[in-house]
């Protein structure tokens, strides 16, 4: 495959990078945590404003129709600026299963998005592995009754939605539009300024416009999961940038014994092992997006790949680069704590790394 951008990649990416670094520079970022917000709703505005959310919308809800490649280049500008916006909840964990599977009705959602009036979220996560589902959707009458636990919701009270996937009895996995007030919201513990929440479904009763695009075939609890991974490991890329670029410029104005600390051998070898950690991800991230957006079939194993080298190499590279920092890299005035608690959270959402190597190992199995 080509890894270079094509022409409109190249622009969006251009586009996004030179709107976070306005909205996401230090000073900013320091204001918003001092405020208690869930998120910072001026850079929101003004992503939406410059067409970043809506890139990856359906023209009918005033998008540009483009896949599964944009939307990692603008999340993964995301990741490298840590902006403290909704966009991978709203993007990858509900608009994109909406777009693709939703009823004209449940479509009309994802316009006020498209201005950035709304959030939308996803309930991925539930106890035990990713992508089992345990929560349960009976028929009643014209509409489901949902019952299960799910976890690490982002956003989870913002939303004017929640998608919920449900196991349907006499079908497959169904994808639910809930609204929060309907479900018991318990906040989590978040390593990052995002709020998670934890989301009881007791009884819960939804309409027959609830189930997305009205069927429970599973194929949209397909979407939601392979976009939760795509969008969750092109954060991470993005993190480890982000990080990678502030050690190489720290090393190479930090002085040790009247040398700057990037002529030490041994800074040098282990700035080194971050970039492979990086390059790494990021080749697993461009070859799964891309395959995701072909339909291919082996893009579900090239997502599960790049999850892996997200909780665990990239992990690892991100101790290296607060290692390389020395006590200042624990400093909460300086900015590489957020790079270290976005990628632990990603990699907690993904599930970690032995869960991904025994996910890898059973795709691997079914191919024999």
């Amino acid at each position: 495959m080509d890894f270079n951008l094509d022409e409109t990649q190249q622009e969006l990416k251009g586009l996004a990078a030179d709107l976070l670094a306005r909205e996401a520079a230090q000073e900013r970022l320091e204001a918003f945590e001092q405020s208690g917000a869930p998120y910072d709703g001026a850079t929101w505005k003004a992503f939406a404003q410059a067409g970043l959310l809506g890139a990856v919308l359906p023209e009918e809800a005033g998008g540009a129709g483009l896949g599964p490649v944009e939307l990692a280049v603008i999340l993964r500008e995301a990741g490298v600026r840590t902006a403290p916006i909704p966009v991978y909840a709203s993007l990858a964990l509900a608009a994109i299963p909406i777009a693709r599977h939703g009823t004209v009705e449940q479509r009309a959602l994802l316009a006020p998005l498209t201005d950035g009036e709304t959030v939308l979220t996803g309930a991925y996560r539930e106890t035990g592995p990713p992508g089992e589902i345990a929560a349960t959707a009976r028929p009643d009458g014209d509409g489901h009754v949902l019952d299960g636990v799910k976890t690490f919701v982002p956003y989870a009270r913002e939303a004017a939605r929640i998608l919920v996937p449900a196991r349907v009895e006499g079908a497959g996995v169904g994808v639910f539009l809930v609204e929060p007030s309907a479900v018991t919201i318990t906040p989590q513990h978040s390593a990052t300024s995002e709020p998670l929440s934890r989301i009881a479904l007791d009884g819960v009763r939804v309409g027959g416009d609830a189930l997305l695009g009205g069927t429970a075939d599973g194929a949209a609890w397909d979407t939601l999961r392979l976009s939760a991974v795509a969008g969750a490991v092109a954060l991470s890329s993005g993190v480890i940038e982000g990080a990678l670029e502030l050690t190489k410029e720290y090393t190479r104005t930090r002085e040790q014994f009247e040398r700057a600390l990037a002529q030490f051998q041994a800074v040098t070898m282990q700035i080194s092992d971050v970039y492979i950690a990086k390059r790494a991800l990021d080749v697993a991230v461009w070859a799964g997006v891309w395959r995701l957006a072909e339909g291919a079939a082996d893009a579900e194993e090239l997502l599960t790949i790049a999850a892996y080298n997200a909780c665990d190499p990239v992990v690892k590279a991100l101790y290296t680069c607060q290692h390389l920092h020395g006590g200042i890299g624990l400093d909460i005035t300086y900015p590489l704590h957020r790079y270290f608690a976005w990628g632990k959270q990603v990699g907690h959402l993904l599930g970690g790394a032995e869960d991904r190597l025994d996910s890898l190992g059973a795709l691997i199995a079914q191919e024999a």
